[in-house]
């Protein structure tokens, strides 16, 4: 059974997406890219920082609109649970991997 993935994009500045996808690879690529119109080809939001797998998509769809509803703060709180280091944790998926999201202060991030 496919899996599905929540998962949270961040950008040079720490804008912030959460997005949901069944196939996380993918998916990243394409926010690298800059391939689809929208909030996350605007705001580049191009480093994996979070993400988490389930093989049912209403249980994917339900904690991406949870996550979503939740202040920064608590964005961040998850974030830091299981990337403190702020690693882009897509970095090695790809040979022109580009700069990992280490060493990024997450008080100095958007909203």
């Amino acid at each position: 059974m496919p899996d599905y993935y929540v998962y949270i994009m961040t950008n040079h500045s720490g804008t912030l997406y959460t997005g949901v996808t069944n196939d996380l690879e993918r998916r990243v690529a394409e926010h690298r890219a800059g391939i689809e119109k929208g909030f996350a080809s605007k705001y580049k939001t191009n480093r994996l920082m979070y993400y988490e797998a389930t093989t049912d998509i209403n249980d994917a769809i339900a904690r991406e609109k949870q996550i979503k509803s939740w202040r920064r703060s608590r964005k961040i709180e998850l974030i830091q649970a299981m990337n403190p280091r702020w690693k882009d944790l897509a970095e090695e998926w790809y040979e022109d991997a580009g700069v990992a999201g280490e060493g990024l202060d997450p008080s100095l991030r958007s909203g």
